[in-house]
């Protein structure tokens, strides 16, 4: 893949629910490239249709107009997705969880546990590997979710609102663990928030207003 061949392409990408009279259009004709190494936040108040062209980035839905294309060099498990929310399955140890996807795709276990351990030290997060999530705050429950993404190598990190729910101390340090995280592979990072704080850390926003993605604002 050459280095200037975008990941994903957006091309008046749009997204609707339902239909007849009680169509609901998520996303009216999204325009957008996602370069390696991009750091690009997408604001908007709660509805305004960034979940939705998220999940059309992650391939979790289809367009229902317009195309939505992802490199081929991306494969399998070259996007990481981070929700609101921590995510994290009960039963298994932080440890477990952040190694869980590597596990599935059928890596060693040491090899594995290796990766998820490195990822939490990364994302200051070390000191939880043993422990359930219940034993842990939000706020680091959503840093394990990062490091779960970075034990995984993508090329392209989707946060879903990862501050959404944690106060601003809290939401700033799980920012830090997503961009420890994109630096260190070399990854795109996408993050939805509605917090202006949180977006203006990206180096480049674009607002959405009721399901429509407007003009690319660069920050000095």
């Amino acid at each position: 893949m050459s280095p200037d061949e975008p990941l994903v392409v957006c091309r008046d990408a749009a997204l609707t629910f339902g239909q007849g009279p009680q169509a609901v259009v998520a996303v009216h004709g999204a325009n957008l490239e996602i370069g390696t190494g991009d750091r690009l936040a997408v604001v908007g108040p709660s509805g305004s249709g960034k979940s939705s062209l998220l999940h059309l980035l992650a391939g979790l839905e289809q367009p229902t107009s317009g195309t939505v294309t992802r490199a081929d060099s991306l494969g399998p498990f070259g996007i990481g997705l981070v929700f609101q929310g921590d995510s994290l399955i009960p039963a298994l140890s932080v440890a477990e969880n952040t190694a869980l996807p590597l596990v599935l795709a059928d890596r060693p276990e040491p090899e594995a546990r290796d990766a998820a351990l490195a990822a939490l030290a990364l994302v200051d997060a070390a000191d939880l590997a043993d422990r359930l999530p219940e034993e842990i705050s939000g706020g680091q429950a959503q840093r394990v979710a990062a490091a779960r993404v970075l034990a995984q190598a993508p090329r392209l990190i989707l946060a879903d609102e990862p501050t959404g729910r944690l106060d601003h101390a809290t939401g700033a340090r799980v920012l830090d663990a997503l961009l420890t995280a994109a630096d260190h592979t070399g990854a795109a990072l996408v993050v939805t928030t509605h917090d202006p704080d949180i977006a203006a850390r990206l180096a480049v926003r674009r607002t959405m207003r009721d399901g429509r993605l407007l003009a690319p604002e660069e920050v000095p």
